[in-house]
Parts: structure tokens; sequence; C-alpha cells
């Protein structure tokens, strides 16, 4: 069976969606589903991480430089499609990928979205792909969190087949040891202000530390607000131990958690945070702001870890309380590994992605030939969409369009 995923990504870009796909796709092998990824980049090639992991798996691979016009890209992905169709066809976030869709599905190939996190873009791409145009609907439709399945249902009938499938995160043979003189506390993600509140948790940081002796923390990640973390620290982390550890390969990170004891998270909203589950699994202690998605189902506080109010006092506090209550961070450390290898490690993600790809492609009629149109005539640009959906101008796609009949014309008199 043959899987097709697409996927972006950029020279130094980490970020949950971007760690997940070279993970999955060996562990998909290992159930007989063989993957190729159809990358659309900006930059090198060699310094997109998610692109070098996929080659060095030695799983089949096209790359691009992201085209300037939506029809440009979908005329792309159908080229790549054409030449080596697939069982299923995986549009992941890729916008001009979901608009792809449409023809695998008539082609006979079934096609699968991914809502990976609890933020417009996604409710856009759930509005067109699930509950819009009957043609444009995807076969199926993946939820990474119990709260965003329970969202699209919330929304009305679809012929879509929704499944929820948490990432997975893999339980290394160790955990990491109980704090002895310092009590170690990390970020691990992007450094940017939307969702991430990068700037306030940084000085969350940098208080806890001054406020509760033998804390230490360090904020590994990268990003558009790294400069604005640097400002912070070189203001109010002068004299106290909190840095920025600079940024991890997705491969990095369980070595570096290891040797941690709280993992932060204060985000404004979440999918499901793979680095959070890399940390519970390693045993890490994940302190958390209480917010309706991702993190409820993952952090019980008070037995897989902490919830807190705000990132003010309350943060301080649950830091506080690791560092001070006797037995408390062992109890949640135990909590928290023990929540990964029962609902959310590797193994069982992949499991639940092997049978449903299987599923959708025992259901599916015959395989048609996959055509590529002359002209793409898609439903209107989706406000939540339009950052990756880029139109031509009404003048000229209308020349456009006329040179490409002219073209195909003249093609044929040659003939």
């Amino acid at each position: 069976m043959k899987v097709t995923f697409c996927a972006h990504d950029y020279p130094n870009f980490v970020g949950g969606p971007y760690a997940w796909l070279p993970r999955l796709l060996p562990s998909l092998r290992e159930r007989g589903i063989e993957s190729k990824v159809l990358f659309s980049i900006r930059g090198n090639a060699e310094e997109c991480r998610a692109v070098q992991l996929v080659k060095q798996g030695g799983f089949k691979h096209s790359v691009c430089q992201i085209p300037h016009y939506t029809d440009q890209h979908i005329s792309w992905i159908l080229e790549q499609l054409k030449e080596d169709p697939p069982d299923v066809f995986i549009p992941n976030l890729v916008i001009p990928a979901c608009y792809s869709s449409y023809w695998l599905k008539k082609a006979g190939i079934p096609t699968v979205g991914i809502m990976h996190s609890d933020d417009p873009f996604y409710y856009g791409i759930l509005d067109e792909f699930v509950f819009g145009q009957p043609d444009y609907q995807f076969s199926g439709f993946v939820a990474v969190s119990r709260f965003i399945e329970q969202t699209i249902h919330s929304k009305g009938n679809t012929t879509t087949q929704i499944k929820c499938i948490p990432y997975g995160a893999p339980v290394p043979p160790i955990t990491v040891q109980k704090p002895s003189n310092k009590l170690r506390i990390l970020y691990v993600g992007r450094l940017v202000e939307e969702q991430k509140q990068i700037s306030l948790l940084t000085k969350a940081f940098c208080r806890a530390v001054q406020e509760v002796p033998n804390t230490e923390a360090i904020i590994y990640g990268s990003g558009s607000k790294q400069g604005a973390v640097e400002k912070i620290l070189a203001q109010q982390a002068q004299n106290i131990p909190v840095k920025l550890g600079g940024r991890l390969n997705s491969d990095q990170v369980q070595k570096h958690l290891l040797e941690s004891h709280v993992i932060v998270l204060l985000s404004d909203y979440e999918g499901l945070p793979i680095a959070l589950m890399e940390a519970m699994a390693c045993g890490v202690v994940p302190v958390c702001l209480r917010i309706r998605s991702g993190i409820p189902e993952l952090v019980e506080d008070g037995v897989t870890g902490l919830l807190v109010g705000d990132r003010s006092d309350s943060f301080v506090a649950a830091i506080r309380r690791l560092q001070e209550e006797t037995g408390l961070w062992e109890k949640l450390s135990q909590g928290a590994r023990a929540k990964i290898e029962m609902d959310y490690s590797d193994t069982v993600a992949a499991d639940q992605w092997a049978d449903f790809l299987k599923e959708l492609h025992q259901s599916a009629g015959s395989k048609q030939s996959l055509q590529h149109p002359l002209f793409f005539s898609l439903p209107p640009v989706h406000p939540a969409l339009a950052v990756e959906d880029k139109r031509r101008p009404p003048l000229l796609n209308r020349v456009f369009h006329k040179v490409r009949y002219l073209t195909k014309q003249l093609k044929e008199s040659l003939r």
C-alpha cells in the first residue's frame, strides 16, 4: 500500500507537525505502508530538517520552491501524483494540496486532511474541506485531540469520516533523574507571540527563578521573536540562571529533556503539543496554562502535572510546590510517563494511523486515471486560508488561461 503526504518545510524551522511526519513514516513502513512526501519549501533543501530526515530514512520525496500562485502549486502536485499515483493522499496542512484532493477523489483515491491545532487557520480547513462543497470534501479527516474531534462533530453532518488520532511520542528506556541540587525548567518550541506568548513566558521564567531558590531555566527554540527573548533576558536575567539554549533538531529533543525536570507551556491554544508528550514520556513534569484544547487531555492537575491559572503568581506557586513539597515531583513524574505509555506512545499512534489508512483504501472504489486539467476553477478564497491561498489577479488570470488555451491548440494542430 502506498500513501503520499504533502508538507511544508523551511530552514531552521521548528514545530510539532514538522517533527511528527518524519517520525511517523518508518512506523507506517513497519506496518506495510510505504510513504512518499511532496515538500513545498522556501530556501535551501539542505537546511530543511524534515526534508533531510525523510531523505535519510530512504523515503521517496520531491521538493519544489513554493510557487507564487495556488494554481501553479496545484499543477505541480498533480504532476507528481500522476507520475506515481498513491492509494491514499494526505494533503496535511498544504492548502493547494487540499484543493488537489478534488481530482484525487475523482480518480478513486481517498484523501485525508489533518487538524493539527485549535486555531482559525485549521477551522478554515474545516469549513472548506469537511463542511464545504461536496466535491472538495476529504474522504477522511484526522483530529489530533479529543477536543478538536468533539468540536468537529458539533459543527454538523458531513460525509467525511472523522477520526481522532493523537500524535505519538517515543518512550525512552530511561527516565529523568530526581532533582538533587537544582530544579531545571525548560521550554521547547517556537519563539513566537502568536499562540506561544514567548515574551510572557520568558518573563515568567525570570520571575520564578528569581523567587524560587535552587531553580534554573532554559528556553530552546527559534522564531521571529528570538530578539525579544534576548532583550528580556539581558534586562531581567543578568544575575540569575535563565538562558536561551538555541534551536533543537527534533532528534535531539529527548536528550535535553532527560537532563531537565520541568517542561513549561503557557500557550493561548494548542492542538496536542508534541514536545510536551516527549517530555512526559521521559518523566519530565509538565506545568501548563489551563486552556481548553490539547493540554487537558494530557495534564491532569496533581496527577500527571500541574495546571496554572496565569503566567504570574499561579505559575510561580507551581514551581515553588515542585521545589518544596516532598514527593510531589516524583509522583507527577511517574504519572506523566505512565500517561504517555498507556495512551500516547508512537506505537499506539502508528497503529491507529495504519488502521485508518487501510480502512479508507479498502473502502475505495476502483482507481481511475488521474486527470490534470488545463484550467482550475476553485471555490472563493476562505479568509482564514488567505495567507496560504494566493490567487492570480483577475486580468492576469484571464491572460494566463488564454495563453494556455492557445498553446494547447497549437500543440494539437502540430500532431
